[in-house]
C-alpha cells in the first residue's frame, strides 16, 4: 500500500489587485500558510509523497524572495515533493524553475520534473510519470506518452499533470492543454493527479482535480481542500479522502429587498460573518431610509468583522416615504427641491418618473445623513 498527497494550483505570488492593499496582502499570504498546512498534513497522515501538478507559481516573474519562502514552507514534511510546472510557471528554457535551482532555493527533497520522463521511487515502489508544461498554452495531449511509458514491474504507475480533461469541464476551458479523457485506463495508471480546474472535481474511479488549496475565487466549486489518496496494491481502486485546507471562505450573495422582513434576515446573515469570510454582496429591490440607515450601519459593521465585504448598492432603489421626507424637516429652497421631485415621480413619462426618484432618494439620503451628524457632533 503507498498513500499519497495530492494538491494543486497553489499560485504562489498571486495578486489580489481588486481588493483593499491590506486586505490583498493577507489574502497573498494565506497561500504560503496554506503550504504549511499541507506540510503538516502530509507528516501528519503518513503519506508517502506529495504530488503538486502545476501551477505552484502564479508567474514567471515573482520575486527571489517568494520562491525561497515558498520552499522554506515546506519543511514541515520531510519525504518527496514532486512538483510540475503549469500554464502560470510553464517550464520555459529560462523559467522560475531555472531561477529557482540557481538560487539553490530548492530542497533535495522536492523534484522538480522539466520533462515528460518516469520519476522513480524504488524504496516506495512508486513510478510517477510527469507531463511537465513547456509553455503556456499547448494544443497536444502531453500525457499521451504515459501509455508507452515503461517502467519496472510491481511499481505503482502514477500520472502527474496541468491540463483540461476534454468533455468533462467547461466548453471555454477544453481548448488548450488537452487531456484525453480515460487517460487513466489507456496508460494502466493507478491513479492520475491533475491540477488547472481550481475546484475538487473526480473524473472517474482513478482520476482527480484536487483544485486550489486555498480558495482564490468567488466560483462554488469545491476548492481550498486536498486529497490524500491511499493505492492499496498496483491495479487496485484508489481510496481518495478530501481535506478542507482553506482558510478562507469566499462567498458571492445577491440579496433582493423588498419587505422589512428582507433587512431583517440580510442583517443577521452580516452579523455572521467572520475573519474567515470574503464576500462580494449585491443589493437590489428597494427601501426605505430607516431601512437605509440599518443596512448601511450593519454593512460597516460587518466590514470590521470579515476578511473582505464588497458590496455593491448601485441596483437598490432608496424610496423614502412622505413620513421620511416630513422627518428631514427641509424648509426653503431644499423643501421646494423636494416638493417638485415629489411631483415629478408621479408624471406620466416613466422614464422621468425614474430619474425623479433616483435624485429624490439621492437627496433624502444626503440630508440623512447630514442630520445624524449633527446629532453625533458634541
Amino acid at each position: 500500500m503507498i498513500k499519497l498527497l495530492h494538491t494543486a494550483d497553489w499560485q504562489i505570488g498571486k495578486q489580489y489587485g481588486q481588493f483593499d492593499i491590506d486586505d490583498a496582502a493577507l489574502l497573498a499570504e494565506a497561500r504560503f500558510a496554506v503550504v504549511e498546512r499541507l506540510a503538516q498534513l502530509a507528516a501528519a497522515e503518513g503519506v508517502d509523497a506529495v504530488l503538486v501538478a502545476g501551477d505552484v507559481f502564479d508567474a514567471q516573474g515573482v520575486a527571489d524572495k517568494t520562491i525561497h519562502r515558498l520552499f522554506n514552507s515546506m519543511a514541515a514534511f520531510g519525504g518527496p515533493w514532486v512538483l510540475i510546472p503549469g500554464n502560470h510557471d510553464a517550464g520555459l528554457a529560462e523559467s522560475v524553475w531555472t531561477r529557482a535551482a540557481r538560487l539553490n532555493a530548492v530542497p533535495p527533497n522536492a523534484h522538480v520534473c522539466l520533462r515528460p520522463e518516469p520519476l522513480l521511487f524504488s524504496s516506495l515502489g512508486l513510478a510517477v510519470l510527469p507531463a511537465p508544461l513547456t509553455q503556456r498554452h499547448t494544443h497536444n495531449d502531453l500525457t499521451e506518452w504515459f501509455a508507452a511509458a515503461q517502467v519496472p514491474l510491481g511499481l505503482f504507475r502514477v500520472g502527474l499533470a496541468h491540463g483540461s480533461v476534454q468533455g468533462v469541464l467547461a466548453e471555454d476551458i477544453d481548448s488548450s492543454n488537452p487531456i484525453a479523457a480515460a487517460r487513466a485506463e489507456h496508460a494502466a495508471l493507478d491513479y492520475l493527479a491533475l491540477g488547472d480546474w481550481h475546484g475538487c472535481k473526480q473524473v472517474d474511479a482513478r482520476t482527480w482535480y484536487s483544485g486550489t488549496p486555498e480558495t482564490d475565487r468567488f466560483k462554488a466549486n469545491a476548492s481550498g481542500q486536498a486529497l490524500i489518496v491511499s493505492l492499496p496494491e498496483p491495479g487496485g481502486l484508489p481510496s481518495v479522502v478530501q481535506h478542507v485546507t482553506s482558510q478562507y471562505r469566499w462567498r458571492e450573495d445577491t440579496v433582493d429587498l423588498q419587505v422589512p422582513s428582507d433587512i431583517d434576515a440580510l442583517l443577521q446573515q452580516l452579523a455572521g460573518l467572520t475573519i474567515a469570510d470574503v464576500v462580494t454582496l449585491s443589493l437590489t429591490g428597494h427601501t426605505d431610509l430607516p431601512g437605509r440607515r440599518r443596512l448601511m450601519d450593519a454593512i460597516g459593521q460587518a466590514r470590521g468583522r470579515a476578511r473582505s465585504l464588497c458590496a455593491d448598492l448601485s441596483a437598490l432603489r432608496f424610496e423614502p416615504t412622505p413620513e421620511d421626507i416630513g422627518a428631514l424637516q427641509a424648509d426653503g429652497y431644499l423643501g421646494d427641491v423636494i416638493a417638485s421631485l415629489r411631483a415629478a415621480q408621479e408624471g406620466a413619462a416613466a422614464e422621468s418618473a425614474d430619474v425623479a426618484r433616483d435624485a429624490l432618494a439621492l437627496l433624502a439620503g444626503i440630508l440623512d445623513e447630514r442630520r445624524a451628524g449633527a446629532k453625533a457632533a458634541p
